[in-house]
């Protein structure tokens, strides 16, 4: 009943309440969270390290977001792994994958922590420390370094806390760390005179105490009971889980990328001007912070916006999904428009909070940078909200293309490019050069995004036309006996075969029912429940099953068969029925397969389709088929073990059914 009012409120209420209401928490936890970054640069900028102290904890910062892409990418994919198995009441798998999760990021942690220890000073140099600023980079990166496994638990704890229903505990444990680092830096860097160490000092014990807090939680929630068992890692869960986090990990490597080359030509061509290669660096460290304030605003906007768009899009309510996009995409364009005026207005009071003001060659290259290099940031602001969007309702490869397109398709090579046109035309003016190869990747960014919003709304009209009616169904009470599971090849007849079953048994038999049976419990639409399963895109298939609106319709399905298979014996087809119905103790499993050149020529018949044709549609579908298995299964998809009967169905149709009904027969 919970869930059904929750989808009632998704679908019915005014947009702008459901956007404020699901927005600000996510902007207030992702500001909470930027402070840990831009704390320890004010502090540092206005003590007398000045710029040179900025620039020192901003090449730290590439290698920490290292370190935090694993982070997420494991956090990110237990808790959807979670999700599931709590969709499921699968505990058993949901304390293993959360205690899996654990074992793994800390193994990582110190894995990491022993590498950086090893080459820390070459690797500070790789990401753009100099002669001035290498000394104070190490002395924060070893004492942040020696707390890394608190910091990448810390974060893939909290992303699962958020997904066990706990987002308030999450928050606190962010700002409780976030304000004892704001105290703890002025007492540190200016009282004890520690300097950049106190601001190090200030960080770590922030995050431990987050750490703390997080790990507290674990052994409290009713979600879910670690014991010794779940820590020992469980890989075939762990594997699923992970490619779950994956869109988590690649965003955040992109960053990391983005900063390592950029770091490089700042030191490049920073050497070749007047600036030297430190002023550059600094002034980049607190623009990056800064343009993450912004984004964080951008993206909790969107984030907030997700269950909406997501519970729409599977209802097939479009014209909600495009008030919610327009919303979105309005609040996004004030963002953007704000900051742009303020960074090209007043750019000088941000550049004073991160001190150095006194600085005439710092002031200059900061105010340049600001104008420059975030002039078009509207239009990073888009970029990074159709990205999310995409990712909201169940096109990650549209995602991917989107956020990527402009990080490390155009900036990469453009920040490489520019600056070197520039230098060859006049010496020192490389440095400069290097500012616009942001505003010239925003710019094809934005149009590469625009072009995919405005394709898939176009697609989406086209495709309306062109659904089919929906199925009429109800659940048809019957005795009880037994329940027969069919998974089938595409073009094996496994549909024809259950319907045959169910005919000799006298018993029901539900293969399109059940998406119609789901699409209306859940008030998805019967289309998209029904795609799912058949017609999942190729690429990024694992992310694509991972997306909120995905998981919605695979909990309606799997709802749905367990309320068919309490209601007595009947015949299931598809829908990966054999898995939902694990616990069930009247189940029988079949798999029905046929040779590749049988199944090609049923495919022609029933379909009409040339040679060519049927052969890619059956290794399309049986792709989907098999990924959707093993998302919410974690086995692999016609696996003989996990069937009482595989039946090779050339014998032909009526053989194959005769065959189950014998077995049925002994059975019972």
């Amino acid at each position: 009943m919970e869930q059904t009012n929750q989808n009632h409120i998704l679908g019915e209420e005014k947009i702008s309440k459901l956007l404020v209401k699901f927005s600000i928490p996510c902007i207030l936890s992702l500001l909470i969270s930027a402070l840990y970054n831009i704390v320890d640069q004010i502090f540092v900028g206005n003590s007398e390290l000045g710029y040179l102290g900025n620039a020192a904890t901003g090449i730290v910062f590439p290698i920490l977001i290292i370190a935090q892409a694993f982070a997420w990418c494991i956090g990110d994919g237990c808790a959807a792994y979670l999700s599931i198995c709590q969709g499921k009441k699968d505990t058993q798998n949901a304390h293993r994958c959360i205690g899996t999760g654990i074992t793994v990021t800390l193994i990582l942690s110190v894995i990491m922590l022993v590498l950086c220890a090893m080459w820390r000073e070459p690797l500070l140099r790789l990401f753009g420390a100099s002669d001035q600023t290498v000394g104070m980079a190490v002395d924060y990166f070893t004492i942040v370094l020696c707390f890394l496994p608190a910091f990448m638990l810390m974060n893939m704890m909290n992303a699962v806390i958020r997904a066990d229903g706990s987002p308030a505990v999450s928050m606190a444990s962010m700002s409780l760390g976030a304000i004892l680092n704001i105290i703890l830096d002025p007492v540190f860097i200016f009282v004890f005179k520690w300097g950049i160490a106190g601001a190090a000092w200030a960080t770590v014990i922030g995050q431990t105490v987050s750490f703390i807090v997080s790990t507290l939680y674990f052994f409290k929630t009713k979600s879910f009971h670690l014991k010794k068992a779940s820590f020992v890692p469980q890989f075939k869960i762990f594997n699923n889980a992970l490619k779950l986090g994956a869109s988590s990990f690649i965003t955040q490597m992109s960053i990391v990328v983005i900063s390592l080359v950029c770091n490089i030509m700042l030191a490049k061509y920073g050497s070749l001007s007047i600036y030297g290669q430190d002023i550059p660096i600094s002034v980049i460290s607190i623009e990056t912070k800064v343009f993450t304030i912004v984004i964080n605003i951008v993206v909790g906007i969107v984030l907030g916006g997700q269950p909406i768009l997501g519970y729409n899009i599977g209802a097939g309510k479009m014209n909600r999904v495009r008030d919610t996009y327009r919303m979105i995409l309005t609040a996004t364009l004030a963002v953007g428009i704000v900051s742009t005026l303020v960074f090209e207005i007043c750019p000088q009071v941000i550049i004073n909070i991160f001190g150095s003001g006194n600085n005439a060659l710092y002031t200059e290259y900061a105010q340049r940078t600001f104008r420059i290099f975030l002039s078009l940031v509207i239009f990073t602001c888009v970029i990074k909200m159709s990205s999310i969007f995409f990712q909201a309702v169940g096109k990650p490869v549209m995602a991917v293309v989107a956020s990527l397109t402009r990080d490390i398709v155009c900036f990469v090579p453009l920040v490489i490019l520019i600056p070197y046109v520039c230098e060859i035309n006049q010496a020192g003016s490389g440095i400069n050069g290097i500012l616009f190869a942001a505003p010239a990747a925003d710019l094809i960014g934005m149009i590469v995004a625009v072009s995919l919003t405005m394709h898939y709304f176009r697609t989406w009209e086209a495709g309306e036309s062109n659904i089919p009616l929906p199925v009429s169904a109800g659940i048809r009470p019957s005795r009880k006996g037994v329940i027969v599971t069919i998974a089938r090849e595409h073009g094996s007849c496994g549909k024809r075969i259950g319907q045959l079953v169910a005919e000799q048994i006298g018993v029901a038999c539900y293969y399109k029912e059940m998406t119609a049976l789901a699409a209306q419990e859940s008030g998805l639409a019967q289309r998209f429940i029904s795609d799912i399963n058949e017609n999942s895109p190729e690429l990024l298939r694992s992310v694509y099953l991972s997306t909120n609106v995905v998981q919605q319709a695979i909990t309606a399905q799997e709802q749905i068969i367990r309320k068919i298979a309490d209601n007595g014996s009947c015949v299931i087809v598809g829908r990966a029925a054999d898995y939902v119905l694990n616990e069930y103790t009247d189940v029988i499993r079949v798999f029905i397969y046929a040779p590749r050149e049988y199944r090609i020529k049923r495919v022609m018949e029933m379909y009409g389709d040339t040679m060519d044709e049927g052969r890619k549609n059956i290794a399309r579908s049986d792709a989907a088929r098999a990924a959707y298995y093993r998302n919410i299964s974690g086995r692999t998809w016609g696996e003989p073990h996990g069937y009482h009967l595989c039946i090779d169905s050339s014998c032909g149709v009526d053989a194959a059914a005769n065959i189950i009904c014998d077995y049925i027969n002994q059975k019972i």
